[in-house]
């Protein structure tokens, strides 16, 4: 594997992570400069359905995310997702273990659960079309 081919995989799996990563952010800041969302400084605000709400969008751009890896991937698109998977996977175990006590238990759990299965769906949509 010569070093563009490792640079273009490296590159896949990060757009797929910065796609998840920017959209979800960018999507928590909209809503909580047009007064949806609670502060940032005030997650205690959170109610249920707004955590349903955060849970869906973030887990269409989980999909979105596998998606553009697989897209972008030089060679074996399944491997860059499966990749992405596990980084998604780690990151939400992180964040269960970061805000544990920050907000209603299951909605970091979902999170760090379905990552995987979510990205490994948006793959697969896009090497099924293939």
């Amino acid at each position: 594997m010569n070093i563009i081919h490792t640079f273009k995989s490296i590159g896949a799996v990060l757009a797929g992570f910065l796609t998840v990563f920017i959209l979800s952010i960018v999507t928590d800041s909209i809503l909580e400069a047009l007064g949806i969302f609670p502060p940032q400084n005030q997650p205690e605000q959170f109610v249920g359905y707004l955590l349903v709400v955060a849970f869906i969008y973030r887990s269409i751009y989980a999909v979105l995310g596998g998606y553009i890896t697989a897209k972008l991937s030089p060679s074996n698109p399944m491997k860059h997702v499966i990749i992405l998977g596990i980084i998604g996977t780690v990151g939400g175990i992180m964040g269960v273990i970061a805000g544990w006590n920050l907000s209603a238990h299951w909605y970091p759990i979902a999170l760090a659960v379905t990552a995987f299965p979510l990205v490994y769906f948006g793959g697969k949509m896009k090497t099924s079309r293939e």
